[in-house]
C-alpha cells in the first residue's frame, strides 16, 4: 500500500469522529468560552505559582504555563497532580506528566508558530508545505527547550544536541504526528480568520499530549528521561 493510499484510510477511518468534532471547533461561541477558561486557568496557576510555589525554577513555570495555555482547565490539572511541591509523594506516572509538559511547551510553541507564520502570515496554499514546515518548527522549538539548559550548565553544544536529539525524538514524533496529522485532519483548509482554525490548533495540541504521554512513561521508566526535578525535593530544599 503506498502512503498516499494508507493516510487516505486512516481519513477515511476517521471521517466520523471528525464530522462530529468540526462543528463543535468551527462555533466562535466555543472558541470564546474555551479563551475564558484558558485565562482563567492561566490566572490561577500563576496565583499558586507566587501564593504557594515559589520554589520552582522558572523554566518549569514557562513549561506549566504553556500547558495552561495549549489546554486551559485540563493543564492546570495536570501541574496540580504533577508539579506542585504539594504533591503528596513522587511517582512514575507524574514524572511522565512532568517529561510530556516539559516536550509540550517547546514542541507547542513551535507548532503554532509554525501554523501561524506558514497558513496565516505567508498565506502558503501548499498543505505538504505548511505541514512539513510546521513539523520543522515543532523539532526546532523542543529541542531548543532541551538544548538551552543543558548549555547554561556547562555542557559542549556537541553534547548537549547529541543528548536532546536522543532522549527527545521519539516523543516529539510521536506528539506531533498526532497533533499535527489532527489538525490537518480536522482545518487542513481553514484560514487564520476562521474559528476552525483556531480550535482545531487548540483541540489538536491536547490530543498530542495524550499521544505522548505513555512514550514519555516508558523513556523515563527505562532511564532515557529523567522525568524533571521532584517538586517535594524542591520545597524541602527552599
Amino acid at each position: 500500500m503506498s502512503v498516499a493510499a494508507f493516510l487516505g484510510s486512516v481519513e477515511e477511518a476517521l471521517a466520523p469522529a471528525r464530522d462530529v468534532v468540526r462543528p463543535v471547533l468551527s462555533d466562535h461561541r466555543v472558541l470564546a468560552a474555551w479563551a475564558v477558561l484558558v485565562a482563567a486557568s492561566v490566572g490561577v496557576l500563576w496565583w499558586d505559582l507566587r501564593r504557594h510555589n515559589e520554589a520552582i525554577p522558572s523554566l518549569m513555570r514557562g513549561v506549566w504555563t504553556l500547558v495552561a495555555v495549549y489546554s486551559g482547565p485540563a493543564g492546570l490539572a495536570l501541574y496540580w497532580y504533577a508539579g506542585r511541591t504539594q504533591i503528596a509523594r513522587d511517582s512514575l506516572w507524574r514524572r511522565g506528566v512532568r517529561s510530556t509538559a516539559h516536550c509540550y511547551s517547546g514542541c507547542g510553541a513551535g507548532e503554532v508558530t509554525g501554523v501561524v507564520l506558514l497558513v496565516g502570515v505567508l498565506a502558503i496554499g501548499d498543505q505538504l508545505v505548511t505541514t512539513l514546515g510546521t513539523f520543522a518548527f515543532a523539532y526546532a522549538f523542543g529541542y531548543a527547550l532541551t538544548v538551552g539548559p543543558l548549555l547554561q550548565e556547562g555542557e559542549a553544544l556537541a553534547t548537549a544536541l547529541a543528548d536532546a536529539l536522543y532522549t527527545e525524538t521519539p516523543s516529539i514524533t510521536v506528539m506531533e504526528v498526532t497533533a499535527i496529522g489532527t489538525d490537518v485532519l480536522l482545518a487542513g483548509e481553514a484560514t487564520i480568520g476562521e474559528p476552525l482554525f483556531w480550535g482545531a490548533l487548540a483541540f489538536s495540541l491536547s490530543v498530542g499530549f495524550v499521544a505522548a504521554y505513555p512514550v514519555n512513561v516508558a523513556l523515563v521508566r527505562v532511564g532515557v528521561k529523567e522525568g524533571m526535578a521532584d517538586p517535594t525535593e524542591l520545597a524541602d530544599a527552599s
